[in-house]
């Protein structure tokens, strides 16, 4: 008798439950709910973009656009001879004669025979100064700034001719000094790189570096080069058809390598396993990360409700996707997301029911399941 008048009263409370908050729990959403996420904080929620070929083909489009970067600057397949800078060492001997070689052949011989140049030894050869010069016996100042080795060889050869008869010659530059690029990121050696009379590729400068770590993100390399700056994607130059290693670098650029990290998406809500997901390269669809992640709880999650929330620099976008429309796999696997995305999968209109039921009546279903199974 106490056990039927138990299940009575737990039975009656559900009954209450239902008439007095019935129509207020029909009526709740269960979708995302946004406030003040109008672009002047009016409040209006920003509209849902049902996912479908159309807007897949049109997003695809978009980041084609996004990705449409004139490179030509960068590009250079046949690199010009390197030129002769400020602040470069050259290496002129002068066959037969040489006491024209100066202090600098006396100090190149030092170090030679010693193994090691004194700490404050002079550098050996000829020093470019600031105005592009150097000083050569007999001749005195010479203009050698943007001249290549060959040219600046010629040259050096007809004003000795004055003097000397026939006079052969070898020039070199001895020390990279005038042009250099920095390696930053996620490379193994960060740093100054000298350019050389190897031509300092992206491949090149990267190699010299150690290298590219696990964690680097190939298609967000940037190359600042004054006030332009360039957004290179590996993985596209190559399906471009575009040779990396035609990608030349000049004085004074700077390479960023930046991590994957930094190219995250967030997935959350009612999927087996919520987690911050690295995109691979730049890449990753919304069938990947719903993968990643599990994929949607059979408990609680509601298939016709998968949004993506993307963060645009003028509003927020928020797309959605029906998992049980024929071909929206194959959609999800189409649909490209961006770095900073949200995906979020909403909870079934059950589970929701039975959530706010747990709120008003902590335990009321445990009890009412627990006195009905008792002998």
């Amino acid at each position: 008798m106490a056990s039927s008048r138990s299940v009575a009263i737990v039975f009656c409370r559900l009954l209450v439950f239902l008439v007095v908050f019935g129509s207020g729990l029909a009526g709740c959403t269960t979708g995302i709910q946004f406030a003040g996420s109008g672009k002047d904080g009016d409040g209006k929620a920003p509209p849902t973009e049902l996912i479908t070929e159309q807007l897949i083909e049109s997003e695809r489009s978009a980041l084609a656009a996004l990705s449409r970067q004139d490179l030509s600057p960068l590009i250079e397949p046949n690199p010009a001879p390197y030129t002769i800078g400020q602040g470069d060492v050259l290496s002129i001997v002068v066959w037969d004669h040489p006491e024209l070689a100066g202090s600098g052949m006396t100090a190149a011989t030092a170090a030679t025979d010693s193994g090691a140049a004194p700490p404050n030894a002079v550098q050996p050869g000829f020093a470019v100064d600031h105005q592009g010069r150097i000083q050569f016996p007999l001749i005195g100042l010479l203009q050698v700034e943007g001249l290549t080795e060959e040219q600046a060889r010629s040259m050096l050869t007809k004003k000795l001719a004055r003097y000397i008869a026939h006079p052969s010659l070898t020039l070199r530059v001895q020390s990279y000094r005038s042009k250099r690029v920095y390696i930053d990121g996620e490379v193994k050696a960060p740093g100054l790189q000298a350019i050389n009379d190897i031509p300092m590729t992206l491949v090149e400068a990267l190699n010299r570096a150690g290298g590219m770590l696990p964690s680097a993100d190939q298609s967000r390399i940037v190359i600042e080069r004054g006030p332009n700056r360039y957004l290179i994607n590996l993985r596209d130059l190559v399906q471009k058809g575009v040779n990396p290693g035609t990608v030349l670098l000049a004085h004074g650029d700077v390479v960023r390598v930046h991590s994957r990290d930094e190219s995250k998406v967030f997935v959350s809500g009612e999927v087996v396993t919520p987690r911050a997901l690295t995109m691979h390269n730049g890449r990753l669809t919304l069938n990947e990360a719903l993968g990643e992640s599990g994929g949607v709880s059979p408990l609680s999650g509601d298939a016709r409700q998968i949004y993506v929330v993307r963060k645009t620099p003028d509003r927020t976008r928020v797309f959605q996707l029906d998992a049980r429309v024929t071909g929206a796999l194959a959609m999800a696997e189409s649909f490209e997301l961006r770095p900073k995305d949200v995906v979020y999968v909403a909870a079934s209109p059950l589970a929701n029911w039975n959530r706010h039921l747990s709120l008003l009546f902590p335990g009321a279903l445990t009890s009412a399941v627990g006195v009905t199974t008792r002998p």
